[in-house]
C-alpha cells in the first residue's frame, strides 16, 4: 500500500494536469438539495374555500388509508417520497381535473411533517397544474372539522 502511494504520488507530480493533494477552496459537503415542484399555497382545514363546489380533491395517502375515508370524492395519488410521481399518473389527473372544470386543485395527505399533500401539491404544481392549495394538517384535520360540522359536506 506504501509503495503504491508513493508511485501515485510521484506520477501526479510529474504529470502536466496533476490532481491537487490540497483543494484551492473548502469543498461543500452539506448542499440542500433544491425543493421540487413548483408553488401550493396553504390552507386551513376550516376554510370555506373547501366547501366550494369547483374545488378538485386529491388524497396523497396511502390507497388503505383512502379507502376507510376520504374527503368529498377525492382522487387518490399517493405520494411517495421516494419515487417521483409518474408523469402518467400527472397527465390523467391533469386530465381529470381539466374535465370537472375545478376552479383549484385542493390536495391533502397524512398531516404528518413532512406531510405528503403538501409535498404533492408542490409536485403536481411544478407539472404545470395551476392554483394548487394544501391541506394545513391533512386527513386529520379535515376529519376533526368534519366532526365539529356534525359529518361533513
Amino acid at each position: 500500500a506504501v509503495a503504491c502511494t508513493a508511485l501515485g504520488v510521484a506520477v501526479n507530480a510529474v504529470h502536466p494536469r496533476g490532481i491537487p493533494l490540497v483543494a484551492a477552496t473548502e469543498y461543500e459537503i452539506l448542499v440542500p438539495c433544491p425543493e421540487p415542484g413548483g408553488e401550493a399555497l396553504e390552507v386551513a382545514a376550516s376554510d370555506p374555500v373547501l366547501l366550494d363546489p369547483m374545488s378538485f380533491f386529491v388524497d396523497a395517502r396511502h390507497p388503505r388509508l383512502v379507502a376507510s375515508w376520504r374527503y368529498r370524492d377525492a382522487t387518490n395519488v399517493p405520494f411517495d417520497y421516494l419515487d417521483p410521481t409518474p408523469e402518467r399518473v400527472v397527465r390523467d389527473l391533469a386530465g381529470a381535473i381539466a374535465r370537472s372544470r375545478a376552479r383549484r386543485v385542493v390536495v391533502y395527505g397524512d398531516g404528518d411533517r413532512p406531510d405528503t399533500g403538501e409535498q404533492l401539491a408542490r409536485e403536481i404544481s411544478g407539472h404545470g397544474i395551476h392554483n394548487v392549495l394544501y391541506v394545513a394538517g391533512g386527513a386529520p384535520a379535515l376529519m376533526a372539522v368534519e366532526r365539529t360540522r356534525g359529518g361533513g359536506p
